[in-house]
Protein backbone atom coordinates (compact mmCIF):
# COMPACT_ATOMS: atom_id res chain seq x y z
CA UNK A 1 0.00 0.00 0.00
CA UNK A 2 1.70 3.53 -0.56
CA UNK A 3 2.21 5.98 1.58
CA UNK A 4 0.18 9.23 0.49
CA UNK A 5 1.01 12.42 1.69
CA UNK A 6 -1.43 14.55 0.18
CA UNK A 7 -5.16 13.68 -0.49
CA UNK A 8 -8.23 15.03 -1.62
CA UNK A 9 -11.39 13.53 -0.48
CA UNK A 10 -14.62 14.67 -2.13
CA UNK A 11 -18.22 14.57 -0.31
CA UNK A 12 -21.28 13.87 -2.40
CA UNK A 13 -24.05 15.52 -0.91
CA UNK A 14 -25.81 12.20 -0.07
CA UNK A 15 -23.24 11.25 1.70
CA UNK A 16 -23.56 14.42 3.89
CA UNK A 17 -27.36 14.41 4.41
CA UNK A 18 -27.20 10.22 4.84
CA UNK A 19 -30.11 9.78 1.90
CA UNK A 20 -32.25 12.55 3.85
CA UNK A 21 -33.26 16.35 2.52
CA UNK A 22 -31.35 17.59 5.44
CA UNK A 23 -27.50 17.86 6.33
CA UNK A 24 -26.97 14.87 8.45
CA UNK A 25 -24.74 16.41 11.03
CA UNK A 26 -23.75 13.30 13.13
CA UNK A 27 -22.56 11.71 9.72
CA UNK A 28 -20.92 14.86 8.53
CA UNK A 29 -18.93 14.92 12.33
CA UNK A 30 -17.89 11.51 11.92
CA UNK A 31 -16.35 12.30 8.88
CA UNK A 32 -14.55 15.14 10.36
CA UNK A 33 -13.54 12.78 13.15
CA UNK A 34 -11.79 10.83 10.64
CA UNK A 35 -10.33 13.42 9.07
CA UNK A 36 -8.65 15.39 12.12
CA UNK A 37 -7.05 11.92 13.04
CA UNK A 38 -5.38 12.29 9.75
CA UNK A 39 -4.37 15.65 10.00
CA UNK A 40 -2.88 14.95 13.20
CA UNK A 41 -0.60 12.20 11.49
CA UNK A 42 1.18 14.43 9.40
CA UNK A 43 -1.63 13.96 6.42
CA UNK A 44 -2.51 17.27 4.11
CA UNK A 45 -6.30 17.00 3.84
CA UNK A 46 -8.21 18.68 1.17
CA UNK A 47 -11.67 18.56 1.17
CA UNK A 48 -14.30 19.21 -2.04
CA UNK A 49 -17.72 19.49 -1.05
CA UNK A 50 -20.87 19.08 -2.10
CA UNK A 51 -23.94 20.04 -0.73
CA UNK A 52 -24.48 23.65 -0.67
CA UNK A 53 -28.12 23.54 -2.69
CA UNK A 54 -29.17 20.55 -0.25
CA UNK A 55 -27.86 23.50 2.40
CA UNK A 56 -29.90 26.41 1.00
CA UNK A 57 -33.24 23.77 0.91
CA UNK A 58 -33.08 22.54 4.57
CA UNK A 59 -32.86 26.62 5.46
CA UNK A 60 -35.44 28.08 3.42
CA UNK A 61 -37.30 24.92 3.99
CA UNK A 62 -38.31 24.01 0.51
CA UNK A 63 -39.19 20.45 0.24
CA UNK A 64 -38.21 19.56 -3.48
CA UNK A 65 -35.75 20.59 -6.09
CA UNK A 66 -36.48 23.08 -8.35
CA UNK A 67 -35.81 22.87 -12.07
CA UNK A 68 -34.36 26.13 -12.38
CA UNK A 69 -30.86 26.77 -12.80
CA UNK A 70 -31.14 30.37 -11.35
CA UNK A 71 -33.12 28.80 -8.61
CA UNK A 72 -30.66 26.22 -8.09
CA UNK A 73 -27.54 29.48 -7.37
CA UNK A 74 -30.14 30.78 -5.16
CA UNK A 75 -29.88 28.02 -3.03
CA UNK A 76 -26.86 27.65 -3.31
CA UNK A 77 -25.73 31.17 -2.45
CA UNK A 78 -28.26 30.80 0.88
CA UNK A 79 -26.69 27.29 1.81
CA UNK A 80 -23.04 27.96 1.23
CA UNK A 81 -22.56 29.55 4.17
CA UNK A 82 -24.27 27.50 6.00
CA UNK A 83 -22.49 24.26 4.96
CA UNK A 84 -19.20 26.12 5.54
CA UNK A 85 -20.53 26.73 9.28
CA UNK A 86 -20.89 23.18 9.83
CA UNK A 87 -17.45 22.41 8.65
CA UNK A 88 -16.00 25.58 10.83
CA UNK A 89 -17.61 24.00 13.71
CA UNK A 90 -16.92 20.64 13.47
CA UNK A 91 -13.42 20.70 12.69
CA UNK A 92 -13.01 23.77 15.40
CA UNK A 93 -14.04 20.71 18.08
CA UNK A 94 -10.40 19.33 17.03
CA UNK A 95 -8.94 23.25 17.07
CA UNK A 96 -8.36 22.53 12.81
CA UNK A 97 -8.86 25.63 11.23
CA UNK A 98 -10.52 25.58 7.68
CA UNK A 99 -10.43 27.76 4.17
CA UNK A 100 -12.56 28.10 1.86
CA UNK A 101 -11.94 28.21 -1.86
CA UNK A 102 -14.73 28.65 -4.34
CA UNK A 103 -14.18 27.85 -8.12
CA UNK A 104 -15.88 27.68 -11.32
CA UNK A 105 -14.23 25.55 -13.88
CA UNK A 106 -12.80 28.38 -15.51
CA UNK A 107 -10.99 29.29 -12.56
CA UNK A 108 -8.81 25.74 -13.35
CA UNK A 109 -9.04 26.29 -16.88
CA UNK A 110 -7.48 30.01 -17.43
CA UNK A 111 -3.64 28.95 -16.50
CA UNK A 112 -3.33 32.96 -14.38
CA UNK A 113 -6.62 32.17 -12.15
CA UNK A 114 -5.41 28.02 -12.13
CA UNK A 115 -2.04 29.51 -10.63
CA UNK A 116 -4.10 32.29 -8.32
CA UNK A 117 -5.97 29.08 -6.75
CA UNK A 118 -2.87 26.70 -6.73
CA UNK A 119 -0.89 29.34 -4.41
CA UNK A 120 -4.16 30.10 -2.36
CA UNK A 121 -3.94 26.41 -1.73
CA UNK A 122 -0.38 26.06 -0.86
CA UNK A 123 -0.57 28.95 1.50
CA UNK A 124 -3.13 27.68 3.35
CA UNK A 125 -1.37 24.52 3.48
CA UNK A 126 1.67 25.62 4.92
CA UNK A 127 -0.09 27.06 7.58
CA UNK A 128 -1.68 23.81 8.60
CA UNK A 129 -5.28 25.00 7.30
CA UNK A 130 -7.52 22.46 5.88
CA UNK A 131 -9.08 23.98 1.89
CA UNK A 132 -12.89 23.00 1.61
CA UNK A 133 -13.53 23.44 -1.85
CA UNK A 134 -16.44 23.97 -3.77
CA UNK A 135 -17.67 24.70 -7.41
CA UNK A 136 -19.33 28.63 -6.61
CA UNK A 137 -22.47 27.50 -7.40
CA UNK A 138 -23.73 30.91 -7.40
CA UNK A 139 -22.53 32.05 -10.89
CA UNK A 140 -21.39 28.84 -12.25
CA UNK A 141 -23.82 25.96 -13.84
CA UNK A 142 -21.19 23.07 -14.36
CA UNK A 143 -21.55 21.78 -10.96
CA UNK A 144 -25.39 21.62 -10.85
CA UNK A 145 -25.83 20.45 -14.52
CA UNK A 146 -22.74 17.77 -15.03
CA UNK A 147 -21.83 16.33 -11.76
CA UNK A 148 -22.30 17.16 -7.94
CA UNK A 149 -18.61 18.62 -7.90
CA UNK A 150 -16.93 15.29 -9.14
CA UNK A 151 -15.30 16.75 -11.89
CA UNK A 152 -14.14 19.42 -9.73
CA UNK A 153 -12.60 16.47 -7.45
CA UNK A 154 -10.53 15.56 -9.79
CA UNK A 155 -9.30 18.84 -11.14
CA UNK A 156 -8.62 20.01 -7.33
CA UNK A 157 -6.17 16.48 -7.35
CA UNK A 158 -4.62 18.06 -10.21
CA UNK A 159 -3.91 21.61 -8.85
CA UNK A 160 -2.84 20.48 -5.63
CA UNK A 161 -0.11 17.35 -6.69
CA UNK A 162 -2.28 15.03 -4.68
CA UNK A 163 -1.27 11.08 -4.80
CA UNK A 164 -4.38 10.23 -3.56
CA UNK A 165 -8.52 10.86 -4.26
CA UNK A 166 -10.95 9.64 -2.35
CA UNK A 167 -14.53 9.82 -3.70
CA UNK A 168 -17.42 9.08 -1.23
CA UNK A 169 -20.74 8.26 -2.61
CA UNK A 170 -24.11 6.71 -1.57
CA UNK A 171 -23.21 3.53 -3.19
CA UNK A 172 -20.19 0.81 -2.09
CA UNK A 173 -18.02 1.52 -5.07
CA UNK A 174 -17.88 0.67 -9.20
CA UNK A 175 -20.18 -2.23 -9.60
CA UNK A 176 -20.93 -4.08 -13.57
CA UNK A 177 -24.54 -2.99 -13.39
CA UNK A 178 -26.59 -0.63 -11.43
CA UNK A 179 -27.02 -2.73 -7.69
CA UNK A 180 -30.09 -0.25 -7.87
CA UNK A 181 -31.72 -2.17 -10.26
CA UNK A 182 -29.93 -5.39 -10.92
CA UNK A 183 -29.76 -8.02 -8.08
CA UNK A 184 -26.76 -9.79 -9.76
CA UNK A 185 -24.43 -6.48 -10.12
CA UNK A 186 -21.23 -7.13 -8.54
CA UNK A 187 -18.72 -4.96 -7.10
CA UNK A 188 -15.52 -4.51 -8.80
CA UNK A 189 -12.62 -4.16 -6.71
CA UNK A 190 -10.06 -2.49 -8.76
CA UNK A 191 -10.05 -0.75 -12.47
CA UNK A 192 -6.86 -1.18 -14.74
CA UNK A 193 -7.88 -0.56 -18.01
CA UNK A 194 -11.10 1.74 -18.32
CA UNK A 195 -11.44 0.39 -21.38
CA UNK A 196 -12.79 -3.18 -20.30
CA UNK A 197 -15.38 -1.52 -18.36
CA UNK A 198 -17.03 0.12 -20.87
CA UNK A 199 -19.93 -2.70 -21.63
CA UNK A 200 -20.91 -2.45 -18.07
CA UNK A 201 -24.49 -0.38 -17.06
CA UNK A 202 -23.51 2.35 -15.12
CA UNK A 203 -26.43 4.64 -14.36
CA UNK A 204 -27.05 8.17 -13.14
CA UNK A 205 -27.80 9.37 -10.05
CA UNK A 206 -31.65 7.86 -8.53
CA UNK A 207 -31.80 10.34 -5.24
CA UNK A 208 -32.85 13.48 -5.52
CA UNK A 209 -30.45 15.31 -3.75
CA UNK A 210 -27.14 15.48 -5.62
CA UNK A 211 -26.57 16.22 -9.46
CA UNK A 212 -23.67 13.50 -10.06
CA UNK A 213 -24.05 9.61 -10.60
CA UNK A 214 -21.42 6.80 -11.09
CA UNK A 215 -21.11 8.17 -14.58
CA UNK A 216 -19.66 10.90 -13.56
CA UNK A 217 -17.04 9.39 -10.56
CA UNK A 218 -15.84 6.90 -13.44
CA UNK A 219 -14.85 10.23 -15.69
CA UNK A 220 -13.41 12.15 -12.73
CA UNK A 221 -11.48 8.51 -11.45
CA UNK A 222 -9.74 8.53 -14.75
CA UNK A 223 -9.37 12.22 -15.33
CA UNK A 224 -7.08 11.87 -11.47
CA UNK A 225 -5.59 8.89 -12.44
CA UNK A 226 -3.84 10.31 -15.78
CA UNK A 227 -2.54 13.27 -13.25
CA UNK A 228 -0.50 10.87 -11.22
CA UNK A 229 -3.11 9.80 -8.11
CA UNK A 230 -4.63 6.64 -6.97
CA UNK A 231 -8.61 7.21 -6.71
CA UNK A 232 -10.83 5.06 -4.80
CA UNK A 233 -14.58 5.74 -5.33
CA UNK A 234 -16.76 3.75 -1.70
CA UNK A 235 -19.35 4.35 0.60
CA UNK A 236 -19.09 7.24 3.02
CA UNK A 237 -21.67 5.55 5.36
CA UNK A 238 -19.05 3.21 6.07
CA UNK A 239 -17.76 3.40 9.00
CA UNK A 240 -14.32 4.53 9.48
CA UNK A 241 -13.84 4.76 5.49
CA UNK A 242 -11.03 7.14 5.18
CA UNK A 243 -9.18 5.90 8.01
CA UNK A 244 -9.55 1.81 6.35
CA UNK A 245 -8.93 3.35 3.13
CA UNK A 246 -5.93 4.76 4.62
CA UNK A 247 -5.14 1.81 6.24
CA UNK A 248 -4.88 -0.42 2.87
CA UNK A 249 -8.21 -2.01 3.36
CA UNK A 250 -9.66 -3.36 0.36
CA UNK A 251 -12.92 -0.81 0.68
CA UNK A 252 -14.64 0.23 -2.60
CA UNK A 253 -13.14 0.41 -5.84
CA UNK A 254 -9.60 1.29 -6.39
CA UNK A 255 -8.19 3.05 -9.65
CA UNK A 256 -4.31 2.67 -9.49
CA UNK A 257 -2.36 5.95 -10.94
CA UNK A 258 -1.37 5.60 -14.60
CA UNK A 259 2.07 7.40 -12.94
CA UNK A 260 3.19 9.71 -10.00
CA UNK A 261 1.80 13.34 -10.16
CA UNK A 262 5.96 14.67 -10.74
CA UNK A 263 6.18 12.43 -13.94
CA UNK A 264 2.75 13.13 -14.94
CA UNK A 265 3.40 17.06 -14.68
CA UNK A 266 6.78 16.83 -16.38
CA UNK A 267 5.53 14.67 -19.53
CA UNK A 268 2.71 17.82 -19.79
CA UNK A 269 5.49 20.20 -19.64
CA UNK A 270 7.14 18.74 -22.49
CA UNK A 271 4.56 17.35 -24.50
CA UNK A 272 2.18 20.50 -24.22
CA UNK A 273 1.99 23.74 -24.92
CA UNK A 274 5.56 25.63 -27.57
CA UNK A 275 7.64 27.45 -24.98
CA UNK A 276 7.06 30.88 -25.17
CA UNK A 277 10.04 31.96 -24.43
CA UNK A 278 13.52 31.48 -23.14
CA UNK A 279 15.66 32.04 -19.79
CA UNK A 280 19.49 32.09 -20.54
CA UNK A 281 20.90 31.24 -17.37
CA UNK A 282 24.96 30.97 -15.46
CA UNK A 283 27.27 28.29 -14.68
CA UNK A 284 26.15 28.66 -11.32
CA UNK A 285 22.44 27.89 -11.70
CA UNK A 286 23.52 25.28 -14.87
CA UNK A 287 25.63 23.36 -11.82
CA UNK A 288 22.48 23.57 -9.46
CA UNK A 289 19.79 22.48 -11.61
CA UNK A 290 21.90 19.44 -12.96
CA UNK A 291 24.12 18.14 -10.36
CA UNK A 292 22.06 19.90 -6.95
CA UNK A 293 18.11 19.76 -8.54
CA UNK A 294 17.73 22.34 -7.39
CA UNK A 295 14.89 25.10 -8.31
CA UNK A 296 15.99 27.87 -11.00
CA UNK A 297 16.16 31.26 -8.75
CA UNK A 298 16.22 34.60 -10.17
CA UNK A 299 19.91 35.33 -9.47
CA UNK A 300 20.74 32.74 -12.15
CA UNK A 301 19.40 34.51 -15.12
CA UNK A 302 21.76 36.18 -17.53
CA UNK A 303 19.36 36.97 -20.04
CA UNK A 304 15.15 36.53 -21.24
CA UNK A 305 13.85 35.94 -24.83
CA UNK A 306 10.68 36.83 -26.29
CA UNK A 307 7.53 37.77 -24.20
CA UNK A 308 5.69 35.48 -21.71
CA UNK A 309 3.62 35.24 -18.48
CA UNK A 310 3.62 33.88 -15.42
CA UNK A 311 2.86 29.97 -15.70
CA UNK A 312 4.00 29.87 -19.47
CA UNK A 313 6.64 26.80 -20.92
CA UNK A 314 9.62 28.61 -21.53
CA UNK A 315 13.32 26.94 -22.83
CA UNK A 316 16.11 26.96 -20.14
CA UNK A 317 19.19 27.79 -22.02
CA UNK A 318 22.83 27.75 -21.20
CA UNK A 319 24.88 30.43 -22.02
CA UNK A 320 25.85 28.85 -25.82
CA UNK A 321 22.10 29.04 -26.43
CA UNK A 322 21.71 25.16 -26.05
CA UNK A 323 18.84 23.64 -24.51
CA UNK A 324 19.36 22.43 -20.88
CA UNK A 325 15.71 22.12 -19.93
CA UNK A 326 12.28 23.49 -19.99
CA UNK A 327 10.22 24.82 -16.97
CA UNK A 328 6.88 26.60 -15.95
CA UNK A 329 7.77 30.56 -14.86
CA UNK A 330 6.94 31.65 -11.63
CA UNK A 331 7.15 35.05 -12.75
CA UNK A 332 6.19 36.74 -16.67
CA UNK A 333 8.92 37.93 -18.73
CA UNK A 334 8.42 41.70 -17.81
CA UNK A 335 8.83 40.50 -14.11
CA UNK A 336 12.12 38.56 -14.48
CA UNK A 337 13.44 40.97 -16.72
CA UNK A 338 13.79 43.25 -13.71
CA UNK A 339 14.65 41.21 -11.19
CA UNK A 340 17.24 38.87 -13.01
CA UNK A 341 20.37 38.83 -11.37
CA UNK A 342 19.06 39.40 -8.21
CA UNK A 343 18.79 37.61 -4.60
CA UNK A 344 15.52 36.11 -3.98
CA UNK A 345 15.10 38.13 -0.70
CA UNK A 346 15.19 41.54 -3.10
CA UNK A 347 12.17 40.11 -5.41
CA UNK A 348 9.35 41.81 -2.67
CA UNK A 349 11.49 45.03 -2.34
CA UNK A 350 11.82 45.45 -6.37
CA UNK A 351 8.23 44.21 -7.70
CA UNK A 352 6.32 45.39 -4.91
CA UNK A 353 4.71 41.61 -4.72
CA UNK A 354 6.17 38.33 -4.76
CA UNK A 355 5.12 35.17 -5.94
CA UNK A 356 8.06 33.02 -4.19
CA UNK A 357 11.95 32.87 -4.35
CA UNK A 358 12.30 30.99 -7.46
CA UNK A 359 11.90 31.63 -10.41
CA UNK A 360 11.44 28.09 -12.21
CA UNK A 361 10.43 25.64 -9.48
CA UNK A 362 11.88 21.84 -9.51
CA UNK A 363 8.59 20.53 -9.58
CA UNK A 364 7.77 22.65 -12.42
CA UNK A 365 11.09 21.39 -14.63
CA UNK A 366 12.72 18.78 -16.81
CA UNK A 367 16.20 18.86 -18.03
CA UNK A 368 16.48 17.41 -21.11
Amino acid sequence: MPQYKRIVIKFGTSVLTGGTPNLDLPQILHLVSQCAELYRNGYEIILVSSGAITAGRQTLNIKSLPDTISIKQMLAAVGQSRLMQVWEQFFDIYGIYVGQILLTREDVETRSRYLNAHDTLEALLEYKIIPIFNENDAVGTEEIRLGDNDYLSSLVTLLSNANLLIILTDQPGLFTADPRLDPEAKLIPEVNDIEKIANYQIGRSHSNLGTGGMITKLKAADYARRAGADVVIAAGVTKNVIKRILAGEAIGTRFPAISTPLESRKRWILAGPNPTGALVIDEGAISALKKSGRSLLPVGIKSIKGDFQRGDTVYILTPEQVELARGIVCYSSTDLEVIKGHQSEEILDILGYYYGSVAVHRNDLILL
